[in-house]
């Protein structure tokens, strides 16, 4: 019976993966507009995260499109079908679970960020709207 729920679950999987794959495709968000020096400064501050992800999770395609959204570009890892990034989130993070973004510091000291809401929320307060108007207050105060 084991077997059956498996296989049943696995026949769902492969007919709907493909499906949400499309709709994130053709609904793919735009990116934030920023003056090139800007977008090169993001750029460079997200060279240090790396998302481990299954390319057909609800959660992870929420957090890819967040980023997209913010156009930042992360660097992305198949914890799925890639055994390095699955053996790299598992001894790192502790565990086989995605979202997870992993923050490398200056230092090279590693976090792991588990939770699509969580990822999301660091990404809004580093690289969002907010970030952006904290930029242009400061540009205004000087």
């Amino acid at each position: 019976m084991k077997v059956m729920i498996r296989l049943f679950f696995r026949l769902i999987r492969r007919i709907v993966g493909p499906i949400m794959l499309f709709i994130d495709w053709i609904t793919t968000p735009r990116g934030v507009q920023r003056d090139e020096k800007e977008q090169e400064k993001i750029d460079l501050d997200t060279q240090n995260l790396t998302l481990y992800q299954f390319k057909t999770c609800p959660f992870c395609i929420k957090v890819r499109r967040h980023a997209k959204r913010l156009s930042l570009n992360i660097e992305t890892r198949d914890a799925q079908h890639d055994p390095i990034s699955r053996t790299q989130l598992l001894t790192g993070g502790g565990e086989i679970k995605v979202p997870c973004l992993k923050l490398t510091n200056e230092a090279g000291e590693d976090r792991w960020m588990y939770e699509s809401r969580e990822i999301i929320h660091y990404l809004d307060a580093q690289f969002g709207a907010a970030q952006n108007t904290n930029n242009e207050q400061h540009a205004t105060r000087h």
